[in-house]
């Protein structure tokens, strides 16, 4: 009986402890000094826990805008010392998400955590077009995934904030996956660009998208990563399946990135590698003047460590690229 071929063989053949990529990242913004964060409307346990976690362990400096009397109620039930942290008062979700937008302008605070506010009416305050924290490119969600048997981060993008995103926007989710990979010091990656097919097929607009964004990382509208698509899930993560299909490139099979024709599937995606092979998860949106970390109610405590790990580290990179130029 033949055995099978595992889901992620990309792997030693002794699969790291589950989550070491998380755990190494954790590791490694503990080294530097805790980067300033806006925590927007901390008003349930979960939101204001698991950012004074982070800051317990050295990751991030929190300030806290929101409600303070939910705040200091929150704090007292869980014995929680509130005297190293500043908390700026605000009446409404609203007025804290705009709060947070004008400590990230002046450059107060380096990124936002997103607390138990609804993530339209925070992105709402960031995308703002006279005070707001956009750039010239369109902002995005990464999901980073890190799968018990896999050995890398899986990026799986966009999952969360642009729906139907065209070739211009493809773009920008590309690059800026490109750029937190590069920023969380995992290297130039390898992008595959995911339909359902590996060929090109005029009646599958997702295709032709592909071959348009591999094009043009050919001519430098990309940069940073190897790009291939499209790629089907199967061949773009299994060495096998893309032997099999005679698919050779230097990104089938072992993926890093995995770009999703829309929302809907990055989304159901995302969720299946989360609740059918228990990855841990952590989410950022990029593309933004700062990063903006969303965290989960469901997160785990390592999932919001690591979430608050990686907007750390991508602060950080993005305060070093902005003071290079």
């Amino acid at each position: 009986m033949m055995q099978a071929t595992p889901l992620f063989p990309s792997m030693s053949a002794t699969p790291p402890s589950p989550h070491q990529c998380f755990t190494d990242l954790i590791n490694r913004a503990r080294a530097y000094t805790p980067a300033p964060y806006a925590v927007v409307w901390p008003g349930e346990d979960h939101a204001l826990l698991g950012p004074l976690d982070a800051a317990q362990q050295g990751i991030i400096q929190p300030v806290l805008l929101g409600d303070e009397d939910c705040i200091h109620k929150i704090a007292d039930k869980n014995r929680i010392d509130l005297q190293p942290y500043q908390i700026i008062h605000s009446k409404t979700p609203e007025s804290a998400a705009q709060k947070a937008v004008e400590l990230a302008r002046t450059g107060h605070v380096h990124g936002l955590i997103k607390g138990s506010l609804h993530t339209d009416v925070l992105m709402h305050a960031v995308v703002a077009p006279e005070n707001g924290l956009c750039t010239g490119r369109r902002i995005s969600h990464v999901f980073l995934l890190a799968v018990p048997t896999y050995q890398n981060l899986l990026f799986v993008t966009d999952a969360a904030i642009n729906i139907f995103p065209d070739l211009s926007t493809k773009r920008d989710i590309v690059q800026n996956a490109i750029d937190l990979h590069i920023g969380l010091g995992l290297g130039s990656p390898k992008v595959a660009i995911l339909s359902a097919v590996e060929v090109i097929n005029p009646k599958i607009p997702s295709t032709l998208d592909a071959a348009s964004l591999c094009k043009m990382a050919e001519r430098g509208q990309i940069t940073g990563g190897t790009l291939d698509g499209p790629l089907g899930m199967d061949n773009a993560i299994n060495p096998e399946a893309a032997r099999i299909k005679g698919i050779a490139s230097p990104v089938a099979g072992q993926a890093q990135i995995l770009v999703t024709p829309d929302l809907e599937s990055g989304n159901m995606l995302a969720k299946n590698l989360i609740f059918m092979a228990q990855a841990d998860s952590a989410g950022i949106a990029v593309g933004a003047k700062v990063p903006i970390v969303l965290t989960s109610r469901a997160d785990s405590v390592q999932a919001r460590l690591a979430s608050a790990a990686i907007g750390a580290l991508y602060a950080r990179y993005m305060v070093q690229q902005a003071a290079a130029f």
